[in-house]
This record gives C-alpha cells, sequence and structure tokens, in this order.
C-alpha cells in the first residue's frame, strides 16, 4: 500500500491530466485528488491492522472473541466525476482488509481505469489484487450474478443504485451504496457571512460543481440573505470558464453535454416570478459541454433546483426565516448525504447538526470525505459506510469464536 501510494504521488501530474483531458477536471484539482488516494493509501497501511484485530468479550465463557476475515472478490462499480477517488477510497480499505477487486468504472474515464490497473500491478508486483473489467453497464448484472464475486460497492445516481441493490437482493450480494445528493447549507443570521460565502463557493463549484457533496441547496436567514448573495456573487464570478489543462483553471468543463443540458433543463423550469439569475444561467455558444458559473435566488420548494440533485455549476439560494425553518427545509429531502451550517454560536450549530438529515454535518466548514471518518448516507442517498473504521469492516466477515475449556480427565 505504500509503494502504490508513492506512484500516485510521483505520477500526480500524469494522472491530473488525464482526468482533465477524459473528463474535464481542472489540472490542480486533479493532482490534488491524486494526492488524496495516496493519503488514503497510507492511512489504512498504518492503521488498518488496529481496526481488525481480534476484540475480546467476556461472555463468561474460557474465551469469546469478535474475529475479521476477507470475503472474497468485491465488485466496484465506480462513477467518472472523481475517477481515481472513488476507486481508491474502496479499494484501499478492502485491500487492506485481505480482499481483491474487480472494478467496473464509467465508460467515459477509461484512460484512469487503465491507469490505476497499471499502477497497482507495478507498484506492487502482483496481477491478483485489482482486475479492470472494460465491459459496458449491462454487463453488471451478470458480474453480480457470478458466484466468485462476494459483495458489491457502488456509486452512482439514486436511479442505477436501486437497479444495482435489487440485483444484489436476489443474489443475497452484501451493498455499499453511495448514492445521489442535494447537500442543504444553512447560514444563520450570526454567521461570519464572508467566511460562509467563500466556503459555500468553492462546496458548491469543486469539481465544475459535479460532486454528490457539492453544496446544492443555500439556505440564508432572512437578515443576512442579501449581504451573503453579494458575497457569493463576487466569490462566484471568480470562477471563469478555462481550460482544464491550465493550472490556474478553477472551471472547466462539464463531463458530457446530456448533462450540461440537464443541468440547464433544470435552471429553466425554476424560473418564475420569485427566482431571479444574478449570474449565468445560459448555455455558452461554444464547443463542448460548458457551462457558467451560476446563481439563481428566490429558489423554493417545488422547483427543480430545490427538488432535485443538481449535478454542476449552479448555485440556488433559498431565503430562510431562522434555524428551525432552515432546518426544516433542510431535511425536505429524500437525500441525506452532507449538509452544513455557519452560525457564531457553536452549541447552536451541534444543536442544527444534530437535527440534519445526513450522513456528515459540517459546522462553518465544508462537507469533504477524510480518510479518518466513516463517508455515506440514508435515505435516497444510500446505505453503509467508507472510510474511517467503519468503511474497512463493511466488506468482512464479523465472525464470533468461542471457547470453552474441557477438563483434564487426569
Amino acid at each position: 500500500m505504500q509503494a502504490i501510494a508513492g506512484r500516485l504521488e510521483s505520477e500526480a501530474g500524469a494522472h491530473a491530466r488525464t482526468m482533465a483531458e477524459e473528463m474535464g477536471k481542472p489540472v490542480a484539482q486533479g493532482k490534488a485528488e491524486a494526492e488524496k488516494c495516496a493519503w488514503v493509501c497510507r492511512y489504512y497501511a498504518e492503521h488498518a491492522r488496529r481496526f481488525l484485530e481480534d476484540e475480546i468479550i467476556d461472555s463468561g465463557r474460557a474465551d469469546s472473541r469478535v474475529s475479521c476475515a476477507p470475503l472474497g472478490i468485491v465488485l466496484a462499480v465506480m462513477p467518472w466525476n472523481f475517477p481515481f477517488w472513488q476507486v481508491f477510497r474502496f479499494a484501499a480499505p478492502a485491500l487492506m482488509a485481505g480482499n481483491r477487486v474487480l472494478l467496473k468504472h464509467a465508460s467515459n474515464v477509461k484512460r484512469g481505469a487503465a491507469a490505476i490497473d497499471e499502477l497497482i500491478r507495478e507498484a506492487t508486483g502482483r496481477s491478483d489484487l485489482l482486475a479492470w473489467a472494460d465491459v459496458p453497464g449491462s454487463e453488471v448484472d451478470s458480474l453480480i450474478a457470478d458466484d466468485r464475486v462476494a459483495a458489491v460497492t457502488f456509486t452512482g445516481s439514486t436511479r442505477a443504485g436501486r437497479e444495482l441493490a435489487s440485483n444484489c437482493g436476489r443474489h443475497l450480494k452484501k451493498s455499499v451504496l453511495e448514492l445521489g445528493g442535494s447537500d442543504p447549507y444553512l447560514v444563520l443570521d450570526d454567521a461570519d457571512i464572508p467566511h460562509a460565502a467563500s466556503v459555500c463557493a468553492q462546496a458548491r463549484m469543486i469539481n465544475n460543481g459535479q460532486s454528490c457533496i457539492a453544496a446544492k441547496r443555500l439556505l440564508v436567514a432572512a437578515p443576512v440573505h442579501d449581504e451573503f448573495v453579494e458575497c457569493l456573487h463576487a466569490e462566484l464570478k471568480t470562477y471563469e470558464m478555462g481550460d482544464p489543462l491550465d493550472p490556474e483553471t478553477k472551471l472547466g468543463p462539464m463531463a458530457k453535454e446530456d448533462l450540461r443540458d440537464e443541468l440547464h433543463r433544470q435552471v429553466s423550469e425554476s424560473l418564475g416570478p420569485r427566482t431571479k439569475v444574478l449570474l449565468g444561467g445560459h448555455v455558452p455558444d461554444r464547443e463542448g459541454a460548458w457551462y457558467p458559473a451560476t446563481l439563481v435566488t428566490g429558489v423554493a420548494p417545488g422547483m427543480p433546483l430545490f427538488d432535485e440533485e443538481t449535478f454542476g455549476p449552479v448555485a440556488a439560494v433559498c431565503r430562510v426565516n431562522g434555524a428551525t425553518d432552515g432546518v426544516e427545509l433542510a431535511n425536505r429531502s429524500s437525500f441525506g448525504l452532507g449538509a452544513a451550517v455557519f452560525t457564531g454560536d457553536l452549541g447552536m450549530g451541534e444543536r442544527v447538526a444534530r437535527q440534519m438529515r445526513a450522513g456528515t454535518v459540517a459546522i462553518n466548514a465544508q462537507v469533504v470525505s477524510d480518510p479518518r471518518l466513516p463517508f455515506g448516507g440514508i435515505g435516497e442517498s444510500g446505505w453503509g459506510r467508507e472510510l474511517g473504521r467503519e468503511g474497512i469492516r463493511e466488506f468482512v466477515n464479523v465472525k464470533t469464536i468461542v471457547r470453552e475449556d474441557v477438563p483434564n480427565p487426569d
């Protein structure tokens, strides 16, 4: 695992270029993604043994313990938006637990999938740790059905997750699902507004807005709404569309034109007497899946920008009356992946965080995945956890072993 991490770090620039060319990620963000993959590899190299060691339980028997054993081959069906991180955040703990990985990656990041396959083989000198299945999505059901596959992990849309989970159920295969999100970021009236606007802009625009844990619904208390919008507008204006191969670019093209068109539909169908487009909101007259940084205010339930997951560089602002109203609107969603609250009262921040329906809640900060902390969602955002101690124990057989000492007949 340490050797894999070393290769990821030394080749980060090359991998970033591959990401930029295949799905439009700005190279600075791609390099950071490759380096984060090295971090998760080193983390589990250091901590896996402790996470998996036998736990002695006092049950009144001579010896009782809980032991962890690998399941075997785990099928990983991975998306294109974080083509390296999505793989390594699962593969590092799965491999350290003694499993092997069968990777079915998204069809538009085949060069990245091939690079991951080659990297692991060359770094470890082993060809049996990860195999890349370069097959269409229509083949996934047959892979799940294969008796050699013990379990499945999937990151993608809620619709595809439902179908995959149903197939896993038919074949009694354990699954972990990380699906869509419509993360609410609640800004209360005692928050540091410039700080909140800066964090929300970055959280919305990372990866060209194509992140499950992007800040998708910005719920802002009425007394600070106008100030927040002004600050956010200034932040978003710095995200100018540019060549993803340029290290200075903060906003590249979206991955595919059909995704861009779906995002523009959501913006267009949300427009009405109460909404205002203060920035962007149009399809540029240029070749490629481009969409500008967009700011829409007056968003409310019943609009696509509120009700649906938006996967692109669109910030949707909703005015709320305060903490109680904000929490109610934050939880008015079938998703439950991430959420955030901004406030100067840390006690209030913790109380609000405990009320928000999400797998991760950040206080005065952006929601991010971290190798040290469990990550995942509830509701239509999926089930199971990746990362942390919980992540490495998802794909093991948690086995109870008990012993009674037999008296010596002598």
